[in-house]
């Protein structure tokens, strides 16, 4: 049977890898019951909805016509990914506001829609509301301006 839709059947066999990676991971926790859920009931059930929502892509890939897969675009991922590194990297040792500042900026950056305007705005944005709920609303232990900055 030919793949008709190769979009579905590979965004299908990730759901379906994701999903299935989280139960088994998940068996190492108590499941408990809908009324006393125990710490691998949500997991557990989540990883089994996106186990199926994989499943019914892969099945509709052969059933409904697509379009082929475009080039992937390795430099733009390796940018978001470095980001994410970076705010680890970052977070602990220069503190909270250059963290998100430099993750979202760098972020950013990925994108084809890119203007510094926006992403600074954008970045002030996410910094003020991350010191809101992350330190001041649910007091995270982070510090606003770590070490390597003098805080």
């Amino acid at each position: 049977m030919p793949i008709r839709n190769p979009k579905d059947f590979w965004s299908g066999l990730l759901f379906l890898g994701v999903g299935g990676a989280v139960v088994l991971l998940a068996r190492n926790y108590q499941l408990g019951s809908a009324l006393k859920m125990g710490p691998g009931y949500f997991p557990t059930a989540l990883g089994g909805l996106l186990a199926v929502v994989g499943l019914i892509a892969v099945a509709r890939s052969f059933i409904r016509p697509g379009t082929a897969i475009e080039p992937f675009h390795w430099r733009l991922l390796l940018i978001v990914l470095g980001a994410t590194l970076l705010f680890g990297v970052l977070v602990r040792n220069a503190g909270l506001i250059a963290a998100v500042a430099v993750l979202v900026l760098t972020a950013a950056a990925a994108s084809v829609y890119f203007r510094w305007r926006v992403a600074i705005a954008l970045a002030v944005g996410l910094v003020i509301f991350s010191v809101i709920v992350f330190v001041k609303a649910l007091g995270l232990p982070m510090p606003l301006i770590g070490p390597w900055l003098g805080g």
